[in-house]
């Protein structure tokens, strides 16, 4: 394929149902609605991103199929965030969270969906307590069963069981939650189950309910609240049953499984809400990184008079592209894994439904981090530019913080997962290595197979050294390299899909990159230069124990910069053909003045950008 032809990159980023699932929600945050960029008070903003949900949800045409299909769910997150993050929030939280959860739950014939659409009412989550939020099954809020009346008296026993952080103010009008308590039938407290409870109408709260705000929080503004519940009376309808659990005519209760899996279930759109986390933070990273290397090729400095004479693009000096490269490769693993582990997880069966959460989490966990580290790159090289807001970056940067805490802080979600593959069998040995080259895409995925084994054994060695008979005393001697044994599965992962997805794309040549300057390449040339350098970068860290285990020489140590050097060199020509495969219209990266290219913005005037900033171009 020719440089200029993006579309094999695009459709290996976004796959076969790009058309169907991305294409709509890309058209409508590219429309007139989400194009305002005005800089407003955070209570303003906070109005803007209700009015951009209801035209979100005008657009939609079934919401029973939109919280059925994860893959359309998110990539809802994917587009909404390079437009307003505040409003890729809201969405999630009414769609998957709010939504989602009366999809997963019956009686359905009480309480369709239809009843949302048009979005008259915005529906949110209330789970997280203030003094439990890492526990949350813990939960203290009470919601006990009358079987005279049918009704439920929902109830905040005190300040530290109230609700943390739900959307629930009277900015956006009347809203509705879902509220995880403790069903008391009998006196029996029967395990967390979600109610349907209306909060506000258009004067505020209804009786019973307490609504104070919370203090302002880093990033896009949002009615974040405390809020509790004073003996609220709900009808015997508003309980969200299934067969894990539910109340029977003559009022007694029925469970068919033990309490802890109750939770799990009635929660279990929080699973569904870490893939729309990380679809977040991977739709404003991609626009960081677009953002960030338009600006580069536009923004000039001092040459190297001896070599260029007078000014070059910033993007020409290797300390500037080669950072933004180690981050574009970064980005299409992060994507690559985020769309198999959507996959995985639409596929999976009640028989793999704990592996496919566990790789949510992983992937969660890896890909927030990743974003954020890569948004602080970006920042950094847009300089005093990227600290405005009207640029995108500090926003976007600010915003990437929530999707690492929202839906289990990573930490804590990644420790779980870290014991999860301790309890399963040790990894088998590595097969034997293929050809030892570091430009070789199979080498370089034989070495990461072999860090994660590493790992593995590590995690597993330090766990039975520990002679303490106390559990925590054994998992703390274990948690450092558990730790590295998830990190290391997640990036071998990732390596993966970036891996298959250059096998997908067709290959016109079969032979290597042709040197900068020649004006062809393959997609799949591209993808496996984004691989190597993806890999070396991880590998690199490691190449002491690697060594220790007999799978990297002394040679292949000495070669690893200079190999990743050249890899930098060959692809710094493509950045922006790369950025181009993400796919983001134009009328998104105009919002954002340093993302405009030449002819749409004069760079040669250094005041230029700044009087358009001040609002005065």
């Amino acid at each position: 394929m020719g440089v200029t032809d993006v579309s094999a990159l695009t459709a290996a980023l976004f796959g076969p149902r790009f058309g169907e699932v991305h294409e709509p929600w890309r058209r409508l945050f590219a429309s007139e609605p989400f194009r305002d960029n005005a800089d407003l008070s955070p209570d303003d903003r906070m109005r803007r991103s209700y009015e951009r949900l209801r035209y979100v949800d005008k657009s939609v045409r079934s919401v029973e199929d939109l919280v059925s299909d994860v893959e359309s769910l998110t990539a809802l997150h994917e587009w909404a965030c390079p437009v307003d993050c505040g409003t890729t929030m809201l969405a999630g939280i009414h769609y998957n969270l709010f939504l989602g959860s009366l999809h997963d739950h019956t009686p359905h014939e009480l309480r369709s969906l239809r009843d949302y659409a048009p979005l008259q009412r915005t529906g949110t989550f209330l789970c997280t307590e203030l003094a439990h939020g890492n526990s949350a099954a813990d939960l203290e809020t009470t919601a006990v069963y009358d079987p005279l009346t049918a009704c439920f008296d929902l109830h905040t026993p005190h300040p530290g069981a109230r609700k943390f952080m739900p959307n629930t103010s009277a900015i956006g009008g009347p809203k509705t939650a879902v509220v995880a308590a403790r069903l008391i039938v009998d006196g029996e407290d029967e395990g967390v189950f979600l109610f349907l409870t209306p909060l506000s109408d258009e004067s505020g709260p209804l009786p019973g309910v307490e609504i104070r705000w919370l203090p302002e929080r880093m990033g896009s503004p949002i009615d974040h609240c405390l809020t509790g519940f004073d003996h609220v009376r709900l009808p015997r309808h508003a309980l969200l049953e299934s067969e894990r659990g539910r109340i029977l005519p003559d009022g007694s209760f029925a469970g068919g499984v033990e309490r802890r899996r109750r939770f799990l279930y009635s929660i279990g759109r929080v699973t569904e809400g870490k893939l729309c986390m990380s679809a977040t933070s991977l739709g404003g990273t991609r626009a960081a990184l677009a953002i960030a290397i338009r600006y580069a090729h536009t923004r000039r400095t001092s040459g190297l008079t001896q070599v260029a004479g007078g000014s070059v693009p910033l993007f020409a000096y290797r300390s500037h592209h080669a950072r933004l490269l180690d981050a574009l490769a970064t980005v299409y693993a992060a994507t690559l894994l985020h769309r198999t582990t959507v996959r995985q997880w639409a596929a999976h069966t009640a028989h793999d439904r704990g592996q496919a959460e566990n790789l949510v989490a992983i992937a969660k966990g890896w890909i927030t981090w990743q974003c954020r580290d890569v948004l602080i790159e970006c920042r950094e090289r847009c300089g005093a530019q990227g600290l405005f807001l009207v640029n995108g970056l500090a926003d976007f940067l600010t915003g990437s913080e929530l999707p690492i805490t929202a839906e289990g802080d990573n930490l804590p979600i990644w420790l779980k997962a870290a014991g999860k593959m301790l309890l399963r069998d040790p990894l088998p040995p590595p097969p034997p290595a293929p050809a030892p080259a570091l430009t070789s895409p199979r080498f370089l995925h034989h070495l990461m197979v072999c860090l994660e084994h590493i790992w593995d054994r590590r995690a597993r060695a330090a766990f039975e050294r520990c002679a303490d008979p106390h559990p925590l005393n054994r998992w703390n001697a274990a948690t450092n390299p558990a730790l590295e044994l998830v990190a290391a599965h997640a990036q071998r992962l990732a390596g993966d899909a970036l891996l298959n997805a250059a096998a997908d794309v067709p290959d016109a040549t079969g032979q290597d990159l042709p040197q900068p300057g020649v004006p062809d390449a393959t997609g799949q040339d591209l993808l496996h230069l984004l691989h190597r350098i993806f890999a070396l970068r991880r590998i690199s860290p490691h190449s002491g124990s690697l060594m220790a285990a007999g799978h990297l020489s002394a040679e292949h140590v000495e070669q690893f910069p200079i190999v990743l050097d050249e890899a930098i060199a060959r692809l710094a020509p493509y950045a922006l053909l790369l950025v181009d495969a993400f796919a983001i219209p134009e009328e998104i990266l105009r919002r954002y003045p340093i993302a405009r290219l030449p002819e749409k913005s004069d760079q040669s005037d250094p005041g230029a950008l700044l009087i358009e900033l001040s609002g005065h171009g």
